[in-house]
Formats: C-alpha cells, sequence, structure tokens
C-alpha cells in the first residue's frame, strides 16, 4: 500500500512511518519541517521525502498522488507553545487538515487523522473519557485538535469520506522533541539543569509507548471503521511521580526539582476509556517501567541528536517560556 504520512519527521510520525516502510508498504512523507520536525528522525527509513505544508492545496495533492491511505500526524502539539501564540495551531490543525479532507474527498483514499485526549478537557477522578463524550478543550491547542477533529466527523457525514479518528494518551519514547515534559525533565537532568514542575505536580495523565501507539493507528487503519473514534489509552501516572522515576533513572539531585507558577487552564486529569480499540484487537504490549527506563537510556546514549534540537529556536522558547518562573 502507498501511504501518506504527514508530519513523518516529527516524534510519532517518524516511528509509524519507520514501521510502514518495514511491513513493505511504499510510504510518503509530508512535513514542513518547522522547529519540530526533523530529518534524523527519518535516517535509515527508506521513504519519499517532500517538504511541505498540509495547509497548501497543490503540495498536498502532488505529495499524495496514488496514496491509498493518508495518517495525518501533522500538527502544532505543544499546549505551552499554543498559549503564547494560537495562529499556527489553527493554520495547521484546522485549516491544515480542511485541506486533506478536501483531498481525500476527491480521491476516494482513506484517511486516519491523529488527534489527542486533550480535546475531552478534565476528567474527574474514576471515570474514563468514552468516543460519545462532548468535546471540552482548555487550550488553543487541544481547541485546535478539537476542531479538525469535528471536520473530519462531518466529512464523514456529508461527503460519505472513508475517515477515522484516533484519540491518544499521552506518548512517550525515542526522538520526542524535548519541548515536551518526558524528554525536557530526562534532558535538563542530564545536564544537572533545573526541573521546571508547573504548579504541586499533582497533574494525572495516561502515558502509552509510542511503539503500542503506532500499533493502535495501524489497526485503526486496517480494520477502523469510516466515521468512527477510538481511544488510544495508557497508564495513568502524577507528572509529580514521573519526574522522581526520571531523577532515579539519570541518578540527577533531587534539588533541580523546582516548583514553578503552573500554565493557565492546566487540566488536572486525562483518562481513556479504550474498550472501543480493544474490540478491534489492541492492547498495550510494552510495560511501562521497562519502556520509560529504554527511554531514559536512549536520551543518555543520544547526546547529539537533542543537542542538536536544543539549540537555536528551543533556547529562545526556553528563555520566553522559563526564565520568569525560574527566577
Amino acid at each position: 500500500m502507498r501511504i501518506l504520512v504527514t508530519g513523518g519527521a516529527g516524534f510519532i510520525g517518524s516511528h509509524f512511518a519507520r514501521r510502514r516502510v518495514a511491513a513493505g508498504d511504499e510510504v510518503v512523507v509530508l512535513d514542513k519541517l518547522t522547529y519540530s520536525g526533523n530529518r534524523a528522525n527519518l535516517d535509515g527509513v527508506r521513504c519519499e521525502f517532500v517538504e511541505g505544508d498540509i495547509a497548501d492545496a497543490a503540495t498536498v495533492a502532488e505529495a499524495a498522488k496514488g496514496c491509498e491511505a493518508v495518517v495525518n500526524f501533522a500538527a502544532e502539539t505543544h499546549v505551552d507553545r499554543s498559549i503564547l501564540d494560537a495562529g499556527d495551531f489553527v493554520r495547521t490543525d484546522v485549516v491544515g487538515t480542511h485541506v486533506l479532507l478536501e483531498w481525500i474527498r476527491g480521491s476516494g483514499a482513506r484517511l486516519v487523522q491523529v488527534s489527542t485526549d486533550e480535546v475531552y478537557g478534565d476528567i474527574p477522578r474514576g471515570t474514563a473519557a468514552k468516543e460519545t463524550d462532548p468535546l471540552r478543550p482548555s487550550s488553543p491547542y487541544s481547541a485546535s485538535k478539537a476542531g479538525g477533529d469535528l471536520q473530519v466527523l462531518a466529512y464523514g457525514r456529508t461527503y460519505g469520506v472513508d475517515a477515522m479518528i484516533t484519540r491518544g494518551a499521552n506518548t512517550y519514547g525515542s526522538h520526542q522533541h524535548p519541548e515536551k515534559l518526558v524528554p525536557l525533565f530526562i534532558t535538563n537532568a542530564l545536564d544537572a539543569q533545573p526541573l521546571p514542575i508547573y504548579g504541586d505536580g499533582r497533574q494525572r495523565r495516561e502515558w502509552v509507548h509510542v511503539d503500542d501507539h503506532c500499533a493502535a493507528i495501524e489497526l485503526v487503519l486496517a480494520d477502523g471503521k469510516p466515521g468512527e473514534v477510538y481511544n488510544v489509552s495508557g497508564v495513568e501516572q502524577e507528572n509529580f511521580d514521573v519526574m522522581l522515576k526520571i531523577l532515579e533513572l539519570t541518578d540527577a539531585d533531587d534539588r533541580l526539582l523546582r516548583h514553578v507558577e503552573d500554565r493557565p487552564g492546566h487540566d488536572l486529569r486525562y483518562a481513556l476509556d479504550s474498550t472501543k480499540l480493544q474490540a478491534l484487537g489492541w492492547s498495550p504490549r510494552r510495560d511501562f517501567d521497562e519502556g520509560f527506563e529504554e527511554t531514559v537510556a536512549w536520551y543518555r546514549d543520544n547526546r547529539a541528536w537533542w543537542e542538536a534540537v536544543k539549540s537555536g529556536e528551543y533556547r529562545e522558547y526556553y528563555a520566553r517560556q522559563y526564565s520568569k518562573r525560574l527566577d
């Protein structure tokens, strides 16, 4: 099968592209190569690469030529950046999704829209979000992803396009941009730099290994029902406990932990009910502790990769985001 993987030079997208090439698919990666897209993530992957924007219809049409399926990982994804400036999120997550849907509508190909648990907003203790629950996004990021999701569902209802949505838990593993919690804390700990904890650190998230997340998307691509949404759940942990695990695995001093001003509108808890996906045959294969140890080891052993990423633009962003908080 020939597949267009948009955002395929990013974290989850590059893992997915690597898996599909290994499985024998013909893969085309379309990526704008903004700060979080990294050609090094595709080293050794025999795929066709197109640098371009999913919000540009001509670029999409050229990259997608002959493709039987599109898996859309292309997105602005970081909540903190969306709070600083939401414009790029609307362009990529909303307008870009619309452009892809227009191509899908004309081609008859299949689309998997890769979304997030954050569209459901804060989830009370003792409950888990189901695919039929209302969307209550709290940040510009999650609102833009919800906007893309709703377009996918509308195009399915109105035009009959063959499109599904996956909504995944927090994902961890190698090659994740160090603005995100896990690689930020690992790389800062390895450099004996402060570890900025938002508020009391008691926010709760589900964590799924990138291999398990990709396996879920592959299953939905193969067996998902058009117009349906599938949650991809993980193991629930408090952010503070994740940070303590990182300290332990990096042998870092716990005095590096710094409680800082919390993020505006910060959701306390995400949790997903993945019964629907499990009925298709999915279950997580990676043990959390083992996968986490492996992730920390990867960052320890691949310093050159993340040092290159944490230069230039990242330094400017980090100073803008944390300098006042860490004063």
